[in-house]
């Protein structure tokens, strides 16, 4: 959701606080705004829109200071505007504080504040911590523990980061919302996420729930909840500062679609030899107490999971997938033998968490599939596998979800070999796929026509996408990027369901794309033909050799003919394809959809 930052250096902080909020404007760009300490108090600057409209507004203002907080909004309470934009201060203006996350309990401290004699300026939640710091500080308190009372009183999900005008340090804590530490040569960082600082240094802390960190220039120290000082150690990222940046492409978008082979290359790596699939974390027998998979996960994790349940059911392995939100709120029954896969890129996904903590009480065995190592999800589940795909910026996920299927393939066979005692049915050829699978996607970048598809197609009424088993799930996905980032209207179904309601609503100016992996497509084709009666056009996405599907659809987009169960992988490029072109086409602000953000921490 919101993106927060910090910087405590030796020299002026403001042009790196704007530089990692322009790396952090995924997480939300409602507004933005910085804090500096210069010595004569406290200087802030916030305004309305994306930070290129803070950046302008600080243009020759002199604001100064070697010691800052940033933050980049995505709206909760209150609208976009200036006074709802972070950092929000107290009365007196000597405490400044930006938020990530919600505070529940923020009306009943507000009232409670103002009938004190408080004054808010602003909607947010937010604004009840500065005020609550500045009692303790009347009080007597020193910063930091003025700081920790003030958080002793909240409810909810929040990583927070304050100045004090008196003070030359950041003082931060997280409770259910990510926060990780920079640590830099001549200065210290911090941020909701590593791409902020990742130009600046590579060498990060990830915090954990509770922790209470106070940064200075040359060091910093951790804290758990109690007061008591705690060790957390730094790893070094293995991303490199030009992988989160855009490069010589117009969107974050693009390049992540043509990173999929590179991502998936990473994500492959050491995991296959010869006919067989070899997971360092996961030998021979880690799962042969398991007798069923559920998969919980939200929005493109959840199409993953789909897609892997789709897998898992031919291979004998009793899988489903949930909401996470779902799962969260009404859990179903979870005996002992389960084994509950959380499925989130971030690791940091509020409803995944949840649902997570849910089969954990349960007494399930939970595994996190993410791509990043320090996430909550990471550390809190019995064991963590990581897709490896490098860093995402583009809110529409991309590369991550083939990165999760190709992860899914692997541990798929590993479960698979443990619960039924002998490797997937064809599992030889199937691996030898995902072998070749990064050069199929290059292959369908360089040759694809996706553009002039998307040219003819999107400024019709109404985009449907069709598939079966594997498909469906891309069906679905496809669906997804589509309305995310076009604004038009999009929806994915079973091919099959297409009589039973859904074929109601195409017309000829509603285009269907039918998905084929290379199985059940006679079916489709017949699919095909209801549309097409209907009249209906229909844009066939399937292997090269699928003749029946190529001769009944109107146009096709092909890919390279591989095993049919990775060919809706590639199937699914074409169609990001489609999206990006179509969104592009319509002048949509494509890494920066309206209303959405990339890791949505808030319930």
């Amino acid at each position: 959701m919101c993106g927060i930052t910090a910087r405590v250096g030796t020299e002026d902080a403001s042009e790196s606080l704007v530089c990692s909020l322009e790396n952090l404007e995924y997480r939300g760009y409602d507004s933005a705004g910085i804090a500096v300490k210069n010595g004569t108090g406290l200087k802030i600057q916030k305004r309305e829109g994306e930070v290129s409209e803070l950046k302008a507004a600080m243009a020759g203002s002199g604001i100064v200071g070697d010691v800052g907080i940033g933050h980049t909004r995505w709206s909760t309470h209150g609208p976009p505007t200036n006074e709802n934009a972070h950092p929000h201060v107290d009365c007196s203006g000597r405490v400044a504080v930006v938020h990530n996350g919600i505070v529940e309990n923020h009306a009943e401290l507000r009232r409670d504040l103002e009938a004190r004699g408080h004054t808010f300026r602003s909607d947010t939640d937010t604004e009840v911590v500065p005020h609550l710091v500045e009692e303790r500080l009347d009080a007597g308190d020193d910063s930091e523990t003025a700081f920790r009372a003030a958080i002793d009183e909240l409810e909810g999900s929040y990583a927070l980061a304050m100045l004090h005008e008196d003070a030359d340090t950041v003082f931060a804590t997280r409770t259910g919302s990510p926060l990780v530490l920079g640590i830099g040569e001549d200065a210290n960082y911090l941020a909701s996420d590593v791409p902020a600082f990742l130009e600046f240094t590579s060498r990060v802390v990830y915090l954990e729930d509770g922790d209470v960190a106070v940064l200075s220039a040359d060091d910093y120290r951790i804290t758990d909840a109690d007061g008591f000082e705690v060790s957390r150690p730094v790893e070094a990222v293995d991303w490199a500062a030009e992988d989160a940046g855009k490069g010589e492409y117009d969107h974050y978008m693009l390049k992540e679609i043509h990173e999929q082979p590179t991502s998936l290359r990473q994500t492959i790596q050491g995991r296959l030899d010869g006919d067989d699939v070899v997971l360092s974390e996961f030998p021979a027998g880690s799962f042969s107490e398991v007798s069923r998979v559920h998969f919980v996960a939200c929005g493109t994790s959840y199409h993953a999971g789909l897609y892997g349940e789709s897998l898992f059911a031919d291979w004998d392995v009793d899988a489903q997938t949930f909401l996470a939100s779902e799962y969260a709120a009404h859990p179903p029954a979870v005996p002992e033998d389960t084994l509950v896969v959380g499925i989130t890129q971030s690791g940091e996904t509020a409803d995944t968490l949840a649902a997570l903590e849910a089969a954990a009480d349960a007494g399930a065995r939970t595994l996190a599939l993410t791509n990043v190592v320090g996430s909550t999800a990471a550390r809190e589940c019995d064991d963590a596998l990581f897709i490896r795909a490098g860093p995402e910026i583009g809110v529409a996920a991309t590369k991550t979800f083939s990165s999760q299927v190709a992860t899914l393939v692997c541990l798929g066979e590993r479960i698979a070999r443990d619960v039924t005692g002998s490797p997937t049915p064809d599992h030889a050829a199937r691996l030898d796929a995902l072998a070749d699978l990064p050069e199929h996607v290059e292959a369908v970048l360089e040759s694809s026509t996706a553009a002039d598809v998307a040219a003819r197609h999107a400024h019709e009424s109404g985009h449907f996408f069709i598939g079966r088993g594997s498909a469906y799930a891309v069906a679905l996905e496809a669906a997804l990027k589509f309305k995310e980032i076009t604004y038009e209207h999009a929806e994915g179904f079973a091919a099959g369901e297409l009589k039973h309601g859904p074929l109601a609503l195409v017309t000829a100016d509603t285009p269907v794309f039918a998905i084929c992996n290379g199985n059940n497509e006679a079916k489709l084709a017949s699919n095909v033909r209801e549309v097409q009666t209907r009249g209906g056009p229909v844009v066939g996405v399937c292997p090269r050799t699928s003749d029946a599907l190529a001769d009944a659809a109107d146009e096709v987009l092909t890919v390279p003919a591989t095993h049919p169960d990775l060919v809706a992988i590639l199937a699914n490029v074409q169609l990001q394809l489609v999206a990006y072109h179509a969104a592009n086409d319509l002048g949509r602000p494509i890494d920066k959809p309206r209303n959405l953000a990339k890791s949505v921490t808030v319930e």
